[in-house]
């Protein structure tokens, strides 16, 4: 996100400057006119802060060469001259490339400053820590900027929701009620928790269906080769002779004949529907249909669904104050959730009975029918025993337990089921191979 300045003249004459932040020079400009509207304001300009390359050198001392944002190269050089140097050179970097940041990085982050807010460390001395030890040239700026917010006393909606593109839209939102919270150790070590997992079953669904999906590919990638292309040059050889092939080499060759012709069609009639899919699921309407029957699959459904669930369970311990309904908690934690469809449920169904019925929070999410009964029953035994929160950490740990066995039998089955692709491929290529090395010449004349 970009740093912008604006200068005015107010209706009085008086001059108005003031500096905010926006994605990009179109909207900066569109903020800028709004406000020009609302206030009556004659804009002067509007400028953006950027990175210069700057050559300097003190009277008797090695000349110093760096990096520093600024909003003009003349208000850098008169920073420059001020402190003592006498510029050499400033120019505007033309590239200022500063590169994604790693989720394992902002893991990283967020479990070290859990860790350090429990041994009771301030968290701008947190922050500094952190500061030095990053690598990672993007991440160091974001630290910088949030350190820059939290001193100029910015709520922690605005200090961490523009950095919403590095840590994620939960975690962006947990850091910030973190800011808030009478126990900001806690806040962050459930958000490290949960970063840790999502990044965990990330690694681990590559695992289960990346490797196998590229493994099949391969294996069928090899088969079309064998019968498209090195068959047909043996098989043909007997065609020559006049020799009669055998079922199962002229039925292949048969095949390999059709595999030539329509090789176009059948291209598009695999790449079409797919890509057809793949552009449907990422729109709201095909990510709701996803989420919504994919929980349904055999094995694999019942693994995302339970992971879902502890999501929400872990969210929900987390925000979770014990007072009312908690309507806000209930809503972020189907937010962060990781299904759309789970989450349309709980906020149409769930939140909407318990505002405009009054009924109570088990009630309303049995309604939403993308509970278990498992879930359903921890939920009700926490508000009978009024240690819901309690509750709701027992059910997140007792699926992280579950999830992380399956995932692992998962890719088990999985890889069975491969490696037996595998082995069918391999035997049908044998027997069509050694059928047609014992053709005779003299067999089919």
């Amino acid at each position: 996100m970009g740093q912008f300045r604006l200068k005015a003249i107010s209706q009085k004459g008086k001059v108005v400057q003031t500096e905010f932040e926006a994605d990009n020079k179109k909207e900066a400009q569109l903020k800028v006119d709004r406000l020009s509207k609302t206030n009556g304001l004659k804009i002067q300009s509007v400028d953006e802060k950027v990175m210069f390359m700057y050559k300097v050198q003190r009277p008797g001392k090695p000349v110093v060469t760096g990096e520093q944002e600024a909003y003009s190269k003349e208000e850098l050089e008169k920073a420059l001259v001020k402190l003592g140097y006498k510029v050499k050179s400033i120019n505007k970097k033309l590239f200022d490339f500063k590169g994604g940041v790693p989720q394992q990085e902002v893991v990283t982050f967020i479990r070290l400053s859990s860790d350090l807010l429990q041994q009771q460390l301030p968290y701008d001395e947190i922050l500094n820590l952190l500061y030095e030890d990053t690598q990672n040239k993007r991440m160091k700026e974001v630290i910088k900027t949030i350190q820059k917010d939290l001193k100029d006393g910015k709520e922690g909606s605005e200090v961490y929701g523009k950095h919403e593109d590095v840590f994620g839209k939960f975690a962006a939102y947990m850091l910030s009620v973190a800011s808030t919270s009478g126990n900001m150790a806690l806040v962050f070590e459930s958000t490290a928790k949960f970063m840790e997992r999502d990044a965990e079953f990330k690694k681990n669904m590559r695992r289960a269906l990346m490797m196998p999906a590229v493994t099949v590919l391969a294996v069928i990638g090899v088969v079309l080769f064998y019968v498209g292309y090195i068959f047909p040059a043996t098989a043909e050889m007997f065609l020559e002779m006049d020799i009669a092939l055998p079922p199962m080499t002229a039925a292949t060759l048969e095949m390999s004949y059709w595999l030539r012709d329509n090789w176009v069609l059948i291209v598009l009639s695999f790449v079409i529907p797919i890509g057809g899919f793949i552009y449907f699921v990422r729109t709201p309407k095909g990510q709701l249909f996803k989420d919504k029957y994919i929980i349904h699959l055999p094995v694999l459904g019942d693994l995302l669904h339970k992971t879902s669930i502890e999501i929400f369970a872990r969210v929900f311990y987390t925000l979770y104050s014990g007072s009312g309904q908690n309507i806000e908690v209930i809503k972020v934690a189907s937010e962060a959730c990781r299904n759309k469809y789970m989450e349309k449920q709980i906020k149409e169904v769930a939140i909407r009975k318990m505002l405009k019925d009054g009924a109570g929070l088990i009630e309303s999410m049995e309604a939403t029918g993308v509970f278990t009964n498992t879930a359903l029953s921890r939920f009700r035994l926490g508000a009978e025993s009024g240690a819901l929160r309690e509750n709701a950490k027992q059910l997140a740990e007792y699926y992280e337990i579950q999830t992380t066995y399956k995932m692992q039998s998962v890719i088990d089955m999985i890889n069975l089921f491969i490696n037996m692709f595998i082995m069918v491929a391999l035997i049908a290529i044998t027997v069509v191979s050694s059928e047609s090395a014992v053709i005779q010449p003299n067999s089919g004349v």
